[in-house]
């Protein structure tokens, strides 16, 4: 791994004095290449996070532009980046928050049809996304690239986290479970109506964001225990998190 120069010491001290990051653990952020679907709201403050802590890549991949009523919740644009496309917005809001970072940007929106070329070199994804296709699209797809994956959703006043190693056991022997073992099927069209419609409250997808960044540093570093097997669920209005497990599912037996 490259050695971190005098600016990088200076910027990550507090991680370095951490023992559990440490200079190696530094390293290996800056060694990273993450993958984050979606520059919307919160895509927003995974990319704020993880550029601030030195990941040293970062693909950005989504097809929209800013506009203003993103900006009460997409906070890595601005007012003076309305018509931009999102991923030039936050590539320019990141190089002037860490010049370390490298940015990778795909402007389109994430799919089966462009999965190779989209996670090929990285080595973690972040789904942001905000719609059941690109969903369940980055887990089919993580899965069978054998890369791990953390995915959030957001609604009014609730989130949720977890992540997903299904190609890997537990320390059981058990193998992890997938994404379709926690919601097998997407829900039909129309059934569950989007912010546009129902509104959402803004600071939420920074507490989910945030939470997807501190997993991904988690699963860099190799510290502490990923939300693997488990959903994390957050209450705004209640103040309340909650944490629902769930396990993979046993394949039918086949028809004698």
């Amino acid at each position: 791994m490259d050695p971190l120069t005098p600016d990088e010491i200076a910027r990550y001290q507090r991680h370095i004095l951490l023992p559990e990051v440490g200079g190696a653990g530094q390293q290996k952020l800056k060694a990273a290449r993450v993958l984050v679907i979606g520059a919307g709201g919160l895509g927003a403050p995974v990319l704020q996070y993880l550029a601030a802590a030195g990941v040293g890549t970062l693909g950005i991949t989504d097809d929209d532009r800013v506009s203003l009523s993103n900006l009460q919740r997409q906070v890595i644009h601005d007012t003076g980046t309305i018509g931009e496309l999102k991923t030039q917005s936050a590539a320019d809001a990141i190089a002037r928050l860490n010049p370390h970072v490298r940015i990778i940007r795909f402007e389109e929106r994430f799919s089966l049809d462009t999965a190779s070329r989209h996670l090929a070199g990285f080595d973690l994804v972040i789904d942001g996304s905000d719609n059941f296709d690109t969903r369940y699209a980055a887990a089919d797809a993580t899965e069978a690239a054998r890369l791990p994956l953390v995915t959030g959703a957001v609604g009014r006043f609730d989130g949720s986290v977890t992540t997903l190693k299904p190609y890997e056991s537990d320390a059981d022997g058990a193998a992890n479970p997938r994404y379709r073992d926690l919601f097998p099927a997407p829900p039909p069209q129309g059934l569950i109506p989007s912010c546009a419609e129902t509104g959402i409250i803004g600071a939420l997808t920074g507490v989910i964001g945030t939470l997807m960044a501190m997993e991904a540093i988690k699963l860099i570093t190799g510290i502490g225990e990923p939300l693997i097997g488990r959903l994390l669920l957050y209450d705004a209005l209640a103040a309340r998190f909650e944490t629902v497990r769930y396990r993979r599912k046993r394949a039918k037996a086949a028809a004698e």
